[in-house]
């Protein structure tokens, strides 16, 4: 009769050898997703892998830049490879919460008050411009986004699985933006920059067909049962104890150093593990290396360590201060 230890010995070599088997598989779709995506994003291959990277471990996304580079198709390219459900909300700065999540109505043939879903109730939620938004109307994401779900009303309501929000975020120095609370903040785990495209990508854009086009010829790569166990399949990725060892060691940094005046919560430490986590399946691995931690270590920290305590702005080399302080054990 087999003992406890080696049954519990037999259903990880099991759960390992299924995760060798799958990588491969998961591998090649990431590669057909990257394809088909770089016809669209031009020269952005490495914020469409980090893009991936974030959705295949369950987060939700933060783009930041300019008006006019790209951020909007990024989102819109991401449903339409994924086969997810999707829907757009414009954020303004008269927006409502109720806007976003929906709200009781009355119903005067039943004579009683029926909640209206709003467009939360998607796969795929592109807020777009929500720094255009109050805090007040910012907020109605909050509970969505952390436990996929909607109160109101004194009920509450499962959001669908999955459930993504792609927000784009216009620079905070320009006319008409409120600053995304750190709460906010806190719940993307990632946030990118697309920036403008070099010669080479710009001119195939001006040459090339109308993005929207390419778009609506596209056809999914995924669908959502086999998103969701990608998904299962990351969070089952082998971890070793001196990989854990290296991200406390980080997190740890971050809360001692005299360059930011907010350290890595825990909940930036877990989504740090688990885009790196994500990060390894793309590459075709079934376990985590330091090298994936380090890859995603900038999209996933960049937009939490805050400030310094003098009010100055942390550049982006911070990332790599960061890497440098802490030697991979």
């Amino acid at each position: 009769m087999n003992s406890p230890i080696s049954k519990i010995f037999n259903r990880r070599k099991l759960a390992a050898d299924a995760a060798t088997a799958a990588a491969p598989q998961f591998a090649e779709q990431f590669a057909d997703l990257m394809n088909q995506g770089s016809e669209v994003i031009v020269g952005k291959a490495d914020q469409l892998k980090l893009a991936l990277c974030c959705l295949f471990a369950g987060g939700h996304l933060l783009i930041e830049d300019l008006p006019g580079v790209g951020k909007t198709t990024l989102a819109q390219l991401l449903s339409k490879l994924l086969g997810l459900e999707f829907q757009r909300l414009q954020f303004t700065s008269d927006m409502l919460p109720a806007e976003i999540t929906g709200a009781a109505v009355y119903e005067k043939h039943s004579g009683e008050f029926r909640f209206h879903q709003g467009p939360i109730f998607t796969h795929l939620l592109l807020a777009d411009e929500i720094n255009r938004a109050t805090p007040r109307a910012q907020s109605a994401l909050l509970e969505a986004m952390e436990e996929r779900q909607v109160t109101a009303e004194g009920h509450t309501y499962h959001l669908p699985e999955p459930f993504f929000v792609i927000a784009t975020q216009n620079p905070r120095d320009q006319f008409g933006t409120f600053e995304l609370p750190e709460s906010q903040l806190d719940r993307f785990l990632m946030r990118l920059s697309l920036g403008y495209p070099d010669a080479d990508s710009e001119r195939a854009l001006l040459a090339g067909d109308n993005r929207r086009s390419l778009l609506e010829r596209l056809a999914p790569v995924l669908d959502k049962d086999k998103l969701l166990a990608i998904q299962q399949h990351v969070v089952s990725q082998h971890v070793s104890a001196p990989l854990i060892d290296y991200i406390q060691k980080l997190l740890d940094h971050s809360r001692h150093s005299s360059d930011f005046a907010v350290g890595l919560s825990p909940r930036a430490g877990l989504g740090l593990l688990q885009a790196a986590k994500s990060w390894s399946v793309l590459h075709g691995r079934n376990h985590v290396i330091p090298e994936d931690v380090q890859a995603v270590l900038e999209a996933v920290t960049g937009h939490r360590l805050g400030t310094r305590p003098s009010g100055e702005s942390i550049p982006s080399e911070s990332t790599q201060l960061l890497l440098e302080a802490v030697p991979i054990p």
